[in-house]
């Protein structure tokens, strides 16, 4: 079944648990992931795995799809998220370290607020607060007047995304950004006064050395602050279950509601998901950081 398919919202005493459209979830069709990433060659059937394992597992098993659809929100939620805490916090870590007096003061306060502040808190503000169905439609007029100006952009229309995801993404992406500044700070300022004042000796512009000599080398300092970032983003976005976003902890709780008997083995399969997610990204991170060191520097 393709995986761009639409389930109707519909009661769910109509639908087995997998065809289930709840609200706030993302319209991807649950069914045949599994099947897609292994095949169903090496799958063992339900039975076999009742067999073995208990009926409980088995259960686990036959909504394996359902979990991992959750899965895939949960990956999509933390890359929107960190994406929008580097725009925002990599711009914020540099008026910390360069801007004049008075934006690096207000920079630093609302860093520390957001940094003090609950992320379950900003969730909760973001999405029962703020209009997030008027910031939506702002923004897609927003893209149709760019569109109409400099011609079609890559870019969807932003009323495609559930209100949570969006809210989500928002209130993970800010607090993200007060943590993300710290680290692009802490690189900028790692690096070697002298090398800005070589770059002015040679004709460079502050603007210029910044962007041509410094950057570059604080971007690299600042991967392994990120690894950890990344990670505590990962495991946070369990935290979009509270405004009802259909992510990996949503849809488990969906699950050993239904069938209480079997709430250890969904927990141990989403834990066993989160590891693989976070063994895997810090690998990943770590190949990175030992690739793009600075020479002569340990990563």
């Amino acid at each position: 079944m393709p995986i761009d398919s639409v389930v109707p919202l519909v009661e769910a005493s109509t639908l087995p648990l997998e065809a289930v459209q709840l609200q706030g979830h993302l319209q991807l069709q649950p069914q045949g992931l599994v099947q897609v990433l292994v095949g169903d060659s090496l799958l063992p059937t339900e039975e076999q795995v009742a067999g073995r394992l208990g009926e409980d597992w088995a259960f686990v098993y036959r909504n394996a799809d359902y979990m991992l659809w959750g899965t895939v929100i949960t990956i999509a939620l933390t890359l929107t998220s960190l994406l929008l805490g580097f725009l925002a916090g990599f711009p914020a870590g540099a008026i910390e370290v360069y801007g004049d007096g008075y934006s690096r003061s207000f920079v630093r306060k609302f860093g520390v607020l957001l940094r003090g502040t609950p992320i379950l808190v900003i969730m909760l503000l973001t999405y029962f607060v703020l209009p997030i169905d008027i910031v939506l439609v702002a923004l897609e007029r927003t893209l149709g007047a760019i569109d109409f100006v400099l011609g079609p952009t890559p870019f969807t229309a932003p009323t495609d995304v559930p209100e949570a995801f969006f809210a989500a993404t928002l209130a993970l992406g800010f607090r993200s950004a007060a943590y993300q500044s710290q680290i692009f700070r802490g690189a900028l300022q790692s690096i070697d006064e002298g090398q800005m004042e070589a770059a002015r000796s040679i004709g460079m512009s502050r603007l210029e050395a910044i962007r041509h000599v410094i950057v570059p080398q604080a971007l690299r300092r600042s991967v392994p602050g990120f690894q950890n970032e990344f990670t505590i983003v990962l495991k946070d976005t369990s935290i979009a279950f509270a405004i009802g976003l259909g992510e990996l902890l949503k849809r488990s709780q969906d699950l050993f509601t239904q069938q209480t008997t079997a709430v250890l083995e969904v927990i141990l399969f989403i834990s066993l998901v989160y590891f693989v997610l976070t063994f895997t990204t810090n690998r990943t991170l770590d190949f990175v950081s030992n690739r793009f060191a600075i020479p002569g520097e340990s990563s």
